[in-house]
């Protein structure tokens, strides 16, 4: 089975989307999903360490071939689809993962407290809340990987990684901030 590695809530950040690339290359990841809000940082959000959008959709195009999903976000628009070479505007995506599916959202329409018809083994990934989750509750996987420019309630700049055994949460530093194994 492949790493992936899982980036979320990016706001334009360079810096951010740099940093979490580095480590994802680090520990092995060979694709990588994406989930929501990419280019923008939002009118309630601060500018991002290392703003740059165009330098984001640079990075995240020269990685296209790595991309198997990403999902809009509620930063997102019609107009960064015209800088991104790979399909952004899917409220959702539904992988397989060997005999588990991972349903893939941002977070601002399905979330952890408003889930899809899903079976006992399943993955439920959002974005969106800029807070990390990595637990397991009534048979199912949950999973925030948190954000890798504006992380809130006290955590860390973060990202998320699938292998084998489980889903993890990393720093962009590289420790593993939680774990929930399969």
């Amino acid at each position: 089975m492949k790493k992936l590695a899982i980036i979320s809530d990016i706001h334009g950040s360079s810096a951010g989307l740099n940093r979490a690339l580095e480590q994802a290359d680090r520990e092995g990841a060979q694709r990588i999903l994406l989930l929501g809000d990419l280019l923008y940082h939002g009118p309630r959000n601060p500018l991002p360490e290392g703003y740059d959008p165009q330098e984001v959709a640079r990075v995240l195009n020269s990685r296209k071939a790595q991309v198997v999903g990403a999902v809009r976000g509620n930063c997102d628009s019609e107009v960064d689809q015209m800088l991104i070479d790979f399909a952004i505007m899917g409220e959702y995506a539904v992988l397989l993962q060997e005999e588990r599916r991972l349903f893939v959202t941002h977070g601002h329409h399905h979330s952890m407290d408003n889930l899809p018809a899903l079976s006992a083994g399943d993955v439920f990934m959002q974005g969106h809340t800029h807070v990390p989750v990595a637990e397991k509750r009534e048979g199912l996987y949950l999973f925030n990987p948190g954000s890798v420019s504006l992380p809130k309630d006290g955590y860390p700049a973060s990202y998320g990684l699938l292998d084998a055994s489980g889903l993890t949460v990393k720093t962009l530093d590289g420790a593993d901030l939680m774990r929930t194994a399969w």
